[in-house]
């Protein structure tokens, strides 16, 4: 995903800029719903993206594929007061967002109004648009903290399976840059299985492709 010229350039950088601040401003959105008044006092609770862009977190979705934004901050304790699913969903609106935003972004192509592999900039901007916001919707789903999958089963485990990822939170940093840059050198792709493949057949299915 380097080598994607001027144009390609462009249209992930406007893609990015929608896709994060849609994502962050998602869960700022859901956690006010639910009570918690801490992304509204930070100043969340804004399509804004230059409150919700993180400058290395965006250099590197240009420049690798993936990428990260400033992660709203919750209070569990007041989601709670409302739903003990709270925080599930709060962690859940993130990358729900992404999809809905994919889906949309296929509109005009399965209306035919935009040629999906037309040479033109906005039949590049749609498929920029369609793949990276699918793209972050399942790399957010990757059940290992800090990252908003790991909020998401947890919500589901018993309380063996609670305990365990508990255990493991302090280490989800680590963990996560192991499955992105260590376990590919030693030829280990997990991300390679668990992203690339739903990605590309979500991909098709939206706009068309057999």
């Amino acid at each position: 995903m380097l080598d994607i010229g001027f144009q390609g350039l462009i249209a992930r950088v406007i893609t990015l800029v929608v896709a994060f601040s849609v994502h962050e401003f998602a869960h700022a959105w859901t956690a006010d719903y639910f009570g918690d008044d801490t992304p509204r006092s930070q100043g969340r609770l804004t399509l804004n993206p230059l409150v919700h862009l993180d400058p290395l977190g965006s250099l590197m979705l240009v420049v690798a594929g993936f990428g990260w934004a400033k992660p709203v901050m919750i209070n569990p304790y007041a989601l709670r007061q409302r739903s003990e699913a709270a925080p599930m969903l709060v962690a859940l609106a993130g990358p729900a967002s992404n999809f809905l935003m994919a889906i949309a972004a296929s509109i005009p192509a399965q209306a035919g109004l935009i040629e999906v592999w037309g040479a033109g900039f906005l039949s590049l901007l749609l498929r920029e648009f369609v793949l990276i916001n699918l793209l972050l919707m399942l790399f957010n789903l990757i059940p290992v903290s800090p990252l908003d999958g790991e909020k998401i089963i947890t919500y589901f485990l018993p309380p063996a399976g609670q305990a365990f990822f508990n255990q493991i939170r302090p280490y989800g940093s680590m963990i996560l840059l192991a499955l992105i840059f260590v376990l590919p050198s030693l030829g280990i792709n997990v991300l390679q299985s668990v992203i690339v493949g739903p990605m590309r057949l979500l991909f098709n299915l939206l706009l068309g492709q057999v």
